[in-house]
């Protein structure tokens, strides 16, 4: 019998043993520290079982495999192994292997039988990664199907379990209980103006003075690491030690080692659940963790800076308690603790999900439907998963020959094309150097791939690592020579669409193929270049612009050499500023390269950019002058007036008749400037009996006088301004419309102001009349005020002398 640890997980080992092999499926909940990832393996094998363990990152992987043969009291490699991509360490003794879940993947995909496996251990399955999301799909259709004899164990850290045992046929449930101390919580958010890495520095601080033990602070990447590292540097008596999973694992497994000073542990949320880290008894929390998320509208995928969920903080804030009282200080305020979501996101809802549709459609299921969830992937995304394939030629109805290569190399597949085909263009040795860079790009902080590759190859740090997967990368491809040709062809190979174009000289603002705009940082070295091939770019919450991170010169060749399939020539033809506009124009995605007038433009869609202008400008490019205002009122009267066939001459109904009554002037021109005729030749087109127009909506009426007068009808009512004394001897207001409509009278006095108005002249001559007179007849003596106007004779003259 082995000589295990007394750990909280022990009491549920022999259950578990007997649940795996009554049910072949089971789920374990256990907090971090308990045991479940080290004890429950070598248990498993103890009885004779060969255990494969999965783990969602390969710090974890390596952590848990030295902790296992620790515990054996052997080197890795021997009854305990790992294997992480471009790493492996087992031999025939093998029994336990820990391995990444993106690794175990591709061994399914290889032979999904797995020959040599009795037990698969999903550890850490709460996280919800897509390649762990993935990976039990897999495993639950391969049991299904060729291995129903595959047991499956799920470990989990939450007591949210139940969804993974429905999902594993009803699977029984173990839970073993950690030994925890109390936490007591301390908030210390940001001050004004302070960044979180200077908050996190101020908080550790403040930890080391007022608690015993070692601290354990959380991070989002590696980059804020290095920054709250700088900040700490003055720290004589105490070892601070960063950890995440781009590390050597000799600095690894100096951050997870006690040793004989105290420890500021600087870590990523590798730390939350995966490993343990000994001798903490304080934790601080910076409230952020990184997420991979795409953007598809603005072509941007990548990790973001998120806030944690509340679940999470806990699971942070557990770590101070394992080996004694101890507290966890918030850089947050207090009150905004219940703003926080309740759980993460599962990356398969947030992420590009091209890998994914590439790992499906190798195992025959391009759409996944045939799988069983834990959240099935988006549809959107998953679509352009494979939309992104197509161009890639790795889908062609099925996975194509090319598609299954990609795969094999275990890289995204846009890496997997640049590599392959960034190989055959620049040569292996250079290809696999900058893909090993853009598949690790916090390998470094340049924002110049030139640059990071020269550091690279000297001795910065990260190098090892990085030379250690461009050999696996170079053994992986053809050998084609050695590193001539553009590092920036090999990014753009990558990503295409992030092909880049400067928006104007001393401009640090770029607009990418795929229409978003970005712009270099203020210190990059990479300012004054005319086209860059971004490898790398993010966008703040509410930033309109992305920020490059990393990219590489490029030129105007090279753009079209790496990306043909964006090139397109166009004809435009459309209303631009006031005008027709008529370019052929050449572009790379969003990026004009050329455009030049066109001579002969098709008259069709000169005539369609016309019919534009009018719309977005009105009625105004045409000549309006005062008869062909006019004529648009009366036309406009009798349609109220009378309705159909009498058309509406409001800007709304004339612009959707444009093509009716404008038809000739709009075959004929070629500008603005053509459609500059007198409107009123086109309006009487619109008139359906030209002949009927004067009697029913005449332009002037003759009064008693002899005068003709113009009839106004820019209201909804024909109206008629004329001299009082020029209507005497009517009884009754003219007709219009066919007799339908009176025509309202206003009245003037000599000098042309209103005197009143009337439709009914026979009631105003009897009441209204009187009243004008007394009031006028004084002001204006040399003109009749005749007592009774039904018999006097009109006149435009003042009283003979």
């Amino acid at each position: 019998m082995l000589d295990l640890p007394d750990l909280p997980v022990r009491p549920v080992l022999d259950d578990l043993a007997r649940a795996l092999a009554d049910h072949g499926t089971s789920v374990l909940v256990a907090p971090p520290g308990t045991g479940k990832t080290t004890l429950v393996p070598l248990a498993l094998a103890e009885r004779g079982l060969r255990v494969v363990v999965a783990e969602p990152r390969r710090l974890a992987t390596r952590a848990a495999a030295a902790r296992m043969a620790g515990l054996l009291g052997e080197e890795v490699g021997r009854r305990v192994g790992y294997s992480v991509r471009g790493e492996r360490r087992r031999g025939p003794e093998t029994v336990v292997e820990v391995v990444t879940s993106g690794l175990l993947v591709r061994r399914l995909q290889a032979d999904p039988e797995l020959p040599g496996v009795d037990v698969v251990v999903l550890d850490e399955c709460h996280e919800r990664h897509l390649d762990a999301d993935l990976l039990l799909a897999l495993l639950l259709d391969a049991r299904e199907g060729l291995r129903p004899d595959l047991r499956v164990l799920a470990t989990s850290a939450t007591v949210a379990a139940d969804r993974a045992a429905e999902l594993l046929g009803d699977a029984p449930v173990l839970t073993a209980h950690a030994r925890t101390h109390p936490v007591r919580t301390e908030h210390l958010p940001p001050l004004r103006g302070e960044r979180i890495e200077a908050c996190v520095a101020r908080a550790v601080r403040t930890a080391l003075s007022e608690q015993d033990g070692d601290v354990l602070a959380f991070l989002p990447g590696a980059g804020e690491i290095r920054r709250v590292s700088g900040l700490l540097a003055d720290l004589s008596d105490v070892d601070v030690r960063p950890l995440h999973g781009r590390l050597a694992p000799g600095e690894q497994d100096a951050a997870l080692r006690e040793g004989a000073r105290r420890r500021v542990v600087l870590a990523t949320a590798v730390a939350e659940s995966s490993l343990t880290v000994p001798g903490v008894r304080a934790v601080v929390d910076s409230g952020l963790a990184r997420m991979s998320r795409v953007d598809t509208r603005r072509g941007l995928a990548g990790l973001v800076t998120v806030r944690v969920s509340a679940a999470v903080a806990d699971q942070r804030a557990g770590r101070a308690g394992r080996e004694g009282p101890g507290v966890v200080y918030r850089c947050w305020p207090e009150h905004e603790h219940s703003t926080l979501p309740a759980h993460p996101e599962p990356e398969i809802r947030t992420a590009d999900l091209t890998r994914l549709a590439l790992e499906l459609a190798c195992w025959g299921t391009p759409d996944g439907s045939a799988l069983t969830w834990w959240d099935e992937p988006p549809a959107g995304p998953l679509a352009a998963g494979r939309e992104v394939l197509r161009g890639l030629g790795a889908l062609d109805g099925g996975v194509t020959p090319r598609g299954r290569r990609m795969a094999e190399l275990g890289l995204h597949p846009r890496l997997a094309r640049a590599l392959l085909d960034g190989a055959e263009a620049v040569g292996d040795e250079l290809a696999a150097e900058v893909v090993a860079l853009l598949d690790d790009d916090t390998a470094t902080t340049e924002t110049d791939v030139l640059t990071a590759l020269s550091r690279l190859r000297g001795d910065a740090p990260g190098s090892r690592r990085w030379r250690r997967e461009v050999g696996r990368l170079r053994r992986a491809v053809p050998s084609r020579g050695g590193s001539s040709g553009d590092a920036a062809l090999v990014v753009a190979l990558a990503h295409p669409e992030r092909l880049a174009r400067r928006r104007s000289a001393d401009s640090a603002e770029y607009l990418m193929a795929s229409g978003t705009a970005v712009e270099l940082p203020a210190n990059s070295g990479l300012r004054g270049s005319e086209w860059l091939a971004v490898a790398v770019a993010d966008r703040s919450p509410g930033s309109a612009r992305g920020t490059i991170r990393l990219a590489a010169p490029a030129d105007e060749d090279l753009a079209r050499a790496a990306a043909p399939a964006l090139l397109t020539r166009t004809d435009e033809i459309g209303w631009s500023d006031g005008d027709v506009r008529a370019v052929r124009v050449e572009r790379l995605g969003a990026i004009t390269l050329d455009q030049r007038p066109i001579n002969d433009p098709d008259p069709a869609a000169v005539r369609r950019a016309l019919l534009d202008g009018l719309h977005a400008e009105g009625l105004e490019p045409l000549s309006w002058n005062e008869e062909s205002r006019r004529l648009r009122q009366r036309l406009g009267f009798l349609h109220a007036a009378l309705g159909d066939p009498w058309p509406p001459t409001d800007d709304e109904s004339l612009l959707q008749r444009a093509d009716q009554w404008l038809e000739p002037e709009l075959s004929r021109a070629r500008r603005r400037a053509d459609l500059r005729l007198s409107a009123d030749v086109a309006l009487r087109r619109l008139i359906p009996w030209s002949a009927r127009l004067d009697d029913l909506a005449p332009d002037r009426i003759e009064v008693p006088s002899g005068s003709r007068i113009r009839v106004d009808y820019r209201g909804d009512q024909a109206v008629l301004p004329v001299k009082l004394q020029e209507v005497f001897g009517w009884t009754r207001v003219p007709h219009v419309a066919d007799g339908r409509v009176p025509v309202v009278l206003h009245l003037l006095s000599p000098a042309g102001r209103p005197a009143a108005v009337t439709a009914d002249l026979e009631s105003f001559w009897r009441t209204g009349y009187p009243q004008v007179r007394a009031e006028l007849r004084g002001r204006y003596p040399k003109h009749p005020w005749p007592e009774d106007p039904t018999t006097a004779p009109a006149t435009r003259r003042t009283k003979p002398r």
